[in-house]
């Protein structure tokens, strides 16, 4: 599990609240109708830009910071040398009942096809095109989060003007000014810190896991084409391990 993302949110909510609490208190920062015309106007205008399925799938897209794409791309490279092991001894028809063990989908269509006969311009053609729109469905999910980094700023000031709108009726009182400033600035605090510490940074981390996965889809391209191919599981396990950093390779497999 990668710890960066929720460890990086709660430093940040940490050291804001620190800053406020040094401050002064810290119940004025805390005003539920600007937290709900932040929040639910971002979301709100998100709906409008992007397809209601694609913006109810959010959960799963933020799922994917919390993934450890490193050690299972160790896991890949390990399953294809073993897989290269079994096709040297027994064949690429010794495949088929290993298909059941293995979890990856993309992993397990390349080596259907393998197992099936294709050749290696088929497979490879197959493979990519599914590559090609795993990217799109991440670049999907990426320009959701960065949608509702760029909709809660506007609607903070939004809040602000509200509030200052509220404000300006009640100026033959004031007392009421100092009060009513404070709450009209605390929609615009809201949206800039929802967009600063959680929003953009969450599609800059999708975006790396995008390309942390379509390294490992491409890994395993290579790693099912090296099988058909019947490369020695030596070989299989150098190429592959070309996609790991260098103190995660391991050593040559026995033939």
């Amino acid at each position: 599990m990668d710890l960066g993302t929720i460890g990086g949110i709660a430093l940040g909510l940490i050291l804001v609240l620190v800053s406020i609490l040094m401050g002064g208190s810290a119940a004025i920062f805390i005003h539920i109708p600007s937290l709900l015309m932040v929040v639910g106007g971002a979301f709100a205008a998100t709906l409008v830009s992007y397809r209601l399925n694609h913006v109810l799938r959010v959960t799963s897209v933020l799922q994917k910071t919390l993934k450890d794409e490193v050690s299972e791309i160790q896991e890949f490279v390990d399953t294809l040398t073993r897989l290269a092991t079994v096709v040297r001894r027994e064949g690429v028809l010794a495949l088929d009942g290993e298909l059941g063990s293995i979890e990856d989908p993309f992993m397990r269509t390349g080596l259907e096809m393998v197992v099936d006969g294709s050749d290696e311009a088929t497979v490879r053609s197959i493979m990519e095109t599914e590559l090609t729109y795993l990217s799109e469905r991440h670049r999907a999910g990426k320009g959701i989060f960065d949608a509702l980094g760029m909709y809660a700023p506007a609607f903070g000031m939004i809040g602000t003007l509200v509030g200052l709108i509220a404000m300006l009726q009640s100026l033959d009182d004031p007392s009421n000014i100092g009060g009513g400033m404070a709450v009209a600035l605390i929609t615009t605090f809201y949206g800039a810190l929802f967009s600063n510490l959680i929003f953009l940074p969450l599609a800059k981390k999708l975006q790396s896991k995008s390309e942390d996965e379509v390294i490992v889809k491409e890994m395993i391209l290579e790693g099912v084409l090296a099988i058909q191919n019947g490369l020695h599981p030596n070989t299989v396990n150098k190429k592959l391990s070309n996609f790991l950093p260098p103190k995660l390779r391991t050593e040559e497999v026995e033939a």
